[in-house]
């Protein structure tokens, strides 16, 4: 590439900087782009650069593969039911430690690394996120529903220059009981509570596709009222029907649009962000 299609390639993004310049971008990190040392900077980099040009971003991540890796360590079982982890009073001490610490700290240390500020935090830090036990067919144990989120102290560390790296932890009403929080939804909760301009969910797969198997397949964006008919028709399967619940309740709430998209891939964000045929599949 010569020096005339660098200079075309970094205009071509200018009207989209314009666009989300001043606005949050909620972006979901997740163990799936935390796979190479190379990734995980090449994510941070995105992040910082990002902020630089005027965007806010702020991340949600999980740590399913660590907290596993965790209690392996210490000679006990990861137990799922339905695919979903069941968190007992010693595995939420675990997830506390993992989410709030270990995997907080290191991807706020990546985000500095880069030349960016970033704070880590989770839902219990001043209680800004409040749940209560998730109920549904299944006891999954210390596993919450968030019932409230304020904001107040996301817009300060904004307003000063900060991004918020959050840890999907948060506690009960009178602050006794912590509860694991899946983190895409609590991605989409926050998104909607910040009033996001867009919520990204970086995953290991390109976006939703009409055949699993076959990139060429990729639906690249989607409108909120077509979701309806291709769930109909089965296309939306598996772990991709949480993602797009997900997406769809930000929409409905006030999230512009949402974005499904590779983050295994190298600078997947800006790509995604910043370039007119982006390269996973946004809701709107």
């Amino acid at each position: 590439m010569n020096y005339f299609e660098h200079a075309k390639v970094l205009t071509q993004a200018l009207p989209y900087i314009q666009s989300l310049s001043g606005k949050i971008v909620l972006i979901k990190y997740g163990g799936n782009a935390m796979t190479s040392d190379e990734l995980r900077k090449s994510v941070a980099t995105d992040i910082v650069l990002l902020q630089c040009v005027g965007i806010k971003p702020v991340i949600v991540h999980g740590g399913g593969p660590h907290i596993s890796e965790f209690i392996n360590k210490i000679g006990e079982e990861n137990r799922f039911i339905d695919g979903l982890r069941y968190t007992d009073e010693k595995t939420i001490e675990i997830v506390q430690m993992v989410l709030g610490g270990k995997v907080n700290k290191d991807i706020v240390s990546l985000i500095e690394s880069v030349g960016g500020k970033a704070l880590g935090l989770c839902g219990i830090d001043a209680s800004f996120i409040k749940a209560k036990k998730l109920e549904g067919s299944v006891d999954l144990g210390f596993v919450g529903e968030i019932t409230s989120i304020d904001t107040t102290l996301l817009t300060t560390l904004l307003s000063s220059g900060y991004i918020p790296v959050i840890g999907s932890v948060a506690t009960n009403e009178d602050c006794t009981q912590t509860y694991n929080i899946n983190a895409d939804i609590c991605a989409s909760k926050l998104a909607s509570a910040l009033k996001a301009e867009k919520l990204m969910l970086l995953t290991n797969v390109p976006g939703l596709m009409i055949n699993p198997n076959d990139e060429a397949t990729l639906i690249s964006s989607l409108r909120l009222h077509e979701i309806k008919k291709i769930q109909m028709d089965g296309i939306i399967k598996s772990g991709m029907i949480p993602k797009i619940d997900c997406c769809v309740e930000a929409i409905r709430m006030g999230v512009k649009e949402a974005h499904i998209i590779d983050g295994t891939l190298p600078h997947s964000i800006l790509l995604e962000l910043l370039s007119k045929e982006g390269i996973g599949t946004m809701i709107y």
